[in-house]
């Protein structure tokens, strides 16, 4: 019975460690360190991209700026479907500086009508860490060639 209280005691002293803990692209263990937190405010976090036609490749562009007095960090960046391949600032972005988080939307690989797709960042900001930017707008069928 001791054997097995002590064997209860480790495991959650280890587990509360961890608490917090990220993988990074490696497997390793981020830790959170929320001292170094901080803000974001996004200029752009919905934006139309108007009516285009099937077979357009469209860049789309999301401003930000680190509104905090702490390095601002994407950790990550990642689309909600395979017609968009997101992109955006790497490395560390001083207070008071912008980045962008830019996604390529390919309409051949979407469908035609309307359209809304998103894209899910995560950063070390307070409160809220994870932000989700969403692009709108209608995909037409192509012209035929006359």
């Amino acid at each position: 019975m001791k054997s097995w209280l002590a064997f209860m005691v480790i495991s959650i002293a280890w587990a509360s460690c961890h608490t917090g803990d990220k993988m990074d692209a490696a497997g390793q263990h981020q830790i959170a360190d929320t001292a170094n937190y901080t803000s974001i405010k996004w200029l752009d976090s919905v934006v139309n991209i108007g009516s285009i036609q099937m077979g357009a490749q469209v860049k789309i562009v999301f401003r930000f700026r680190n509104t905090g007095t702490r390095p601002l960090f994407l950790v990550t960046v990642k689309a909600g479907c395979g017609c968009t391949v997101p992109d955006y600032t790497h490395g560390a972005i001083a207070p008071g500086a912008e980045g962008v988080v830019t996604g390529a939307f390919d309409t051949n690989k979407s469908y035609i009508g309307e359209i809304r797709k998103s894209i899910f960042v995560t950063s070390n900001t307070r409160n809220r860490n994870e932000h989700t930017l969403i692009f709108t707008g209608v995909i037409k069928d192509k012209i035929p060639a006359q």
